[in-house]
């Protein structure tokens, strides 16, 4: 799961990378709101942490952006402005929620969470998808009731292909949805086909239905009757 962490305080941003990386997600920063803006632009995210006071404006412009442009990105406002005003602006303008500093980084992993789930997954933290389970709180894949050992790229490329299920994704969606900013340093997609290789011959192993499929010249599918 993507994030974007859109803060100018530089010991605040750093602390939330850290604590996110060690909950598995794939973060990017951005500290004010020409860079935001410019992700945002070129890049999908799962979530965006937003800063509202942000050196070159005001970050709630980025979330107009957003809106207009018709994009589903979840965001969350972190702000030290606390008052009720900026809260119902933020949220008028589509934010998903707001939380104000000072705040503790467990609680806000937790929202994050619950709005990736609700965007996402129809509020559920559990998906069933004939014989494979995935718990996107724990963070688990089972497959007939055998849980499958996944690195952090190979839950995230499942899960980023059953999100677009029966779509088919091309390769630098996929390379940069799991990679992020590091997939520009790659020549080619060797790293992906690594990962797709090692997750279809865990999941096969395990007996599960080969759901992934390749489709020439223009990447792969997670197809699935539903």
């Amino acid at each position: 799961m993507k994030v974007l962490i859109v803060e100018d305080e530089k010991e605040l941003s750093k602390s939330i990378l850290t604590y996110l990386n060690g909950e598995s997600y794939c973060c990017e920063l951005a500290s004010d709101v020409k860079t935001a803006r410019d992700k945002t632009e070129c890049f999908d995210y799962d979530c965006i942490l937003l800063d509202i006071s942000l050196p070159d404006g005001n970050g709630l412009t980025v979330l107009q952006d957003l809106k207009a442009n018709k994009k589903t990105d979840g965001v969350i406002i972190i702000s030290a402005k606390d008052s009720i005003e900026d809260r119902i602006a933020g949220l008028n303008f589509g934010a998903d929620d707001y939380l104000a500093k000072p705040f503790h980084l467990s609680e806000l992993s937790a929202r994050v969470a619950a709005v990736i789930r609700r965007r996402r997954f129809d509020g559920n933290k559990v998906i069933v998808l004939n014989d494979l389970t995935i718990n996107t709180e724990a963070k688990s894949v089972i497959v007939n009731h055998v849980v499958i050992d996944l690195t952090r790229k190979e839950y995230d490329l499942l899960l980023y292909l059953v999100i677009n299920k029966n779509r088919i994704i091309s390769k630098a969606a996929i390379a940069e949805h799991i990679s992020g900013a590091e997939a520009d340093v790659y020549d080619n997609f060797d790293f992906l086909y690594a990962h797709v290789k090692n997750l279809k011959k865990k999941m096969s192993l395990a007996g599960c239905e080969d759901y992934i499929k390749s489709v020439y010249g223009m990447g792969y599918k997670f197809e699935i009757s539903v």
